[in-house]
């Protein structure tokens, strides 16, 4: 048997939790049951990898991915290209960037059940795409196949599976895409002439196959599927207690916004998987590739070690196992000296690497080692200090001993050497210093301008840091101290591509003796507190600037030479926050006052100025923009402060730039009260105020006839017909507004799950056709209809500048009581004419609208609101 061969060994094992490749930094603490440890130790005894790719966040089969992290035990993974930014929103206004950033939440919330990791490319989700070659003419096609390629070599995966086919049964150019780039990202990773910059970090890795994961789905009736290999993935897991059904349904329902909620399924389950490169395998997808501590030189013993382990693992005593973990532990540290000697191959490594990270955390597990770190508020500064309490409890009688505290990027250095004695809670209260260098703790994908297809990541990222960089844990060899306060200090471009987050660098170091031997936590840093509803909840801590800037109003029309008052609200990330703020305007615009002093005396609180706005003689007609700029200290700051907080995902901090588009057109309107009923959640009722419409937000119970008589128009929010079940009941109340003169606007409804067959007074058929390039020709299909003449009279210029798609969600038939008003087409594709339908009913009218004015007018599109007008004000 090795043994441990010098102080290198132990300096690379305490300083492996540094380095994973994705860190979810924002959650719960993690407790284990003796059951989730038993999983972990056999778990423990697997050294096989597969990775799972495809397009969006939701693309994934969960049901595979749990079988394959809870039954084959392997090191699961689901690469996405995109974070999903270009989908709707089914529970909130959050879209584009806000978007992606709660389905990349979504993801890593259902990854933490299904047992997966989860790592993307810096892909950006544009929208709808009908084919990968339209794709690629957005995306960088050669850089999303090197952040696959690198995740690959990160990995290391036995296996790549992708969900959908290179070819048009994909339904989506994005769906193509990921499997074009997965069979290319197959070979690339094993070519050491592809990507050459990238093994300065990484290895050549060349997978054993490459599968494509079909199903009913893909394939025409009565095709032959004997050829492809088959697994039962709908087993059922007794350490868990749930089938793999059960597991998938609940991971995919944290696709929340997406509408993705899932019901379980027990029993057989059947998975297809179809050969596409590689080594072919003629029964199992992992044929010939050796999973078990054998594929590593002299692994025999840890595997003989860690069988012994589990045969003897008792559940009621799970501390019982903790020796011989530590042993285990000890055997393993032969391999990390060997490494730093440079005499261990990458695979190797990778595995050691691994596998210590997961037997520390069951090691963690077994002795009832509760760690935690929370601060006193849940944001900080920079340049201020951070209060901390590190707490730490033993919940057995396994021998556990707090030996030093420190902070990564901090000089802290607490000699504590403090026994903890079991069911007593040792806390420690940390003053963490920022450096004001210090950015705002914007998701790193966010924090550089990008372009329609890809996100631009940062070369370097600064990230918390103390004013001296002199932070040497007890223990440590100083060449190996030195190396990771690099790392805590810059993240480099490569250790942040694939990463879902910004790895936590907001982290405590705690270095614990079990059993007298020495092991490093890293404890992310969160807030706590104490909701009367939700009880106990931690959400993530923020580094946030000394003031944030927000706009009133997403964007500012205006149709007369009138001015509009633009309030600008000053948050203070600090206590005593003095300065000024102005309004950066385009040519010929002005505001009153020119700039405006504040003086902020709380942290967190909020001051609220108005600038009047006005366009001049020289202002130019269409889409421009304003920015709000704060300057404190003789620092400027322009980025707001948005928090995202929904019950299933961890509260996430954005800090959006201080812009807002200003809009100077010719408009004319009818009609002035407008009743809206939200669906899934837009901004088109603070577009109808800013062009002057009173506007009364309605709730269900609102829906009378008599209440309804006093609006000139009723508009329907996006997917009203998906979201509220009550319109069941409502719709004929809502027809006879329309029948008695009234005027209703409903705007787009997905195809499925309609809470009823019909949702306008004539029979439609919905459908999911679409036009996805926004600025394709239009063609008015009766150019004397009324939508199309008054007040405005609507004009090919009025459908330029439109962002990311014309319309969706298009009706395919519709009676003959409908007018079709305009027609377009994506290239190649037959012309579509229903993106405006009308109907008159009774006195009134109807108009069904799949045209995306949600993402048009928040966007300062000035077509949108002339169209929107003409809508609101038919028949006046």
């Amino acid at each position: 048997m090795m043994r441990l061969r010098s102080l290198c060994a132990a300096v690379l094992l305490a300083a492996l939790p540094l380095l994973p490749a994705s860190v979810a930094v924002a959650q719960t603490p993690k407790t284990y049951s003796s059951s989730e440890i038993l999983l972990g130790l056999k778990k423990l005894n697997v050294l096989g990898s597969v990775m799972y790719l495809a397009a969006h966040p939701d693309d994934e089969n969960t049901r595979l991915i749990a079988y394959m992290a809870n039954d084959r035990l392997l090191e699961t993974a689901y690469l996405s290209c995109t974070r999903g930014d270009g989908g709707q929103n089914l529970i909130g206004p959050e879209l584009r960037e806000q978007l992606g950033v709660i389905r990349t939440q979504e993801l890593l919330a259902a990854r933490r059940i299904d047992g997966g990791q989860q790592f993307f490319t810096r892909a950006n989700d544009f929208g709808f795409s009908k084919t990968a070659e339209e794709t690629f003419t957005i995306w960088n096609k050669e850089q999303v196949l090197s952040d696959m390629v690198w995740v690959i070599r990160q990995r290391r995966p036995d296996v790549l599976i992708t969900r959908f086919p290179p070819d048009s049964r994909a339904g989506h150019g994005h769906h193509t895409a990921s499997a074009i780039l997965a069979a290319e990202a197959f070979d690339a990773a094993g070519d050491p002439k592809r990507f050459p910059e990238q093994l300065k970090y990484v290895h050549v890795w060349q997978p054993k196959r490459l599968f494509w994961n079909t199903g009913s789905f893909f394939v025409k009736a009565g095709e032959d599927m004997s050829g492809y290999l088959k697994l039962d993935a709908g087993g059922y897991n007794p350490l868990l207690g749930q089938s793999y059904g059960e597991i998938a349904a609940r991971s995919r329902s944290q696709h929340k916004s997406q509408g993705f909620g899932s019901s379980a399924t027990r029993g057989e389950a059947l998975e297809y998987l179809q050969f596409v490169k590689g080594e072919k395998a003629t029964k199992d997808p992992f044929e010939g590739i050796n999973q078990s501590w054998n594929r590593l030189p002299g692994g025999a013993d840890i595997g003989r070690m860690l069988g012994e382990v589990i045969r003897k693992y008792d559940p009621a005593n799970p501390a019982a196992s903790v020796l011989d973990l530590l042993a285990l532990r000890q055997e393993m540290s032969g391999w990390g000296a060997q490494y730093g000697n440079r005499r261990v191959e990458q695979a190797d490594w990778f595995w050691i690497k691994t596998k210590v990270q997961e037997l520390d955390q069951l090691i963690q597990a077994c002795s009832g080692l509760y760690l935690e770190a929370t601060a006193t508020e849940p944001s900080v500064a920079s340049g201020q200090k951070l209060q901390v309490n590190v707490s730490a409890l033993n919940r057995s009688m396994v021998s556990v001993a707090v030996m030093n505290v420190g902070a990564n990027g901090f000089n802290i250095d607490n000699r504590v050497k403090k026994d903890l004695l079991p069911g007593q809670t040792l806390t420690l209260p940390l003053t963490l210093p920022l450096s004001k260098q210090v950015p705002a703790s914007q998701p790193y994908w966010l924090q550089q301008p990008g372009t329609v297809g890809m996100y631009t990541v940062p070369a370097q990222l600064t990230v918390a840091q103390g004013d001296t960089s002199s932070y040497i844990v007890k223990g440590l060899h100083h060449s190996v101290s030195k190396r990771v306060v690099t790392k805590v200090q810059q993240l480099q471009q490569h250790e942040l591509v694939g990463n879902p987050e910004t790895p936590g660098y907001l982290t405590v170091s705690v270095e614990v003796a079990v059993q007298g031997k020495q092991i490093f936590y890293q404890v992310p840093v969160l807030y706590k507190s104490t909701d009367p509803v939700e009880g106990e909840k931690y959400r993530p801590l923020a580094v946030v600037p000394p003031v944030a800037v927000n706009i009133g109003g997403r964007a500012y029309v205006f149709a007369e030479n009138q001015p509009k008052t633009v309030p600008v609200t000053l948050r203070a990330g600090k206590a005593g926050v003095k300065g000024s703020i102005a309004l950066a305007l385009p040519a010929g615009w002005k505001a009153e006052p020119a700039s405006i002093s504040f003086d902020i005396a709380s942290k967190d609180a909020e001051q609220t100025v108005q600038f009047q706005v006005q366009p001049g003689a020289g202002a130019a007609a269409g889409k421009s923009e304003l920015r709000a700029v704060a300057t404190v200290d003789g620092q400027q700051y322009s980025r707001g402060y948005q928090a995202i907080e929904y019950n299933h995902i961890p509260t996430q901090t954005l800090f959006p730039e201080a812009v807002a588009p200003l809009v100077k057109l010719d408009l004319k309107r009818k009609g002035q009260e407008i009743g809206y009923l939200m669906g899934a959640g837009d901004e088109v009722p603070d577009a109808l105020r800013q062009i002057g419409y009173t506007v009364t937000l309605l709730k269900p119970e609102d829906i009378t006839d008599q209440n309804l008589r006093r609006f000139d128009a009723v508009v329907l929010g996006i997917r009203a017909y998906n979201t509220l079940d009550r319109l069941k009941t409502l719709q004929p109340t809502l027809l006879r507004y329309v029948e008695n003169g009234g005027n209703m606007v409903v705007q787009y409804v997905v195809s499925r799950g309609t809470v009823m067959p019909q949702i306008g007074p004539y029979p439609l058929t919905l459908s999911n056709d679409r036009v996805t390039v926004e600025n394709a020709a239009i063609t008015f299909l009766n150019p004397q209809q009324p939508l199309l003449n008054s007040p405005n009279k609507i004009t090919a210029k009025d459908f330029e500048g439109w962002v990311q798609e014309q319309g969706l969600y298009y009706p395919s038939q519709w009676d003959a009581k409908y007018q079709p008003v305009i027609s377009s087409h994506d290239p190649n594709e037959p012309v579509k004419e229903s993106a405006i339908l009308v109907a008159n009913y009774g006195k009134g009218h109807y108009i069904y609208t799949g045209l995306s004015l949600f993402r048009e007018l928040p966007a300062g599109v000035p077509g949108a609101y002339r169209l929107l007008t003409n809508m609101v004000s038919l028949g006046k």
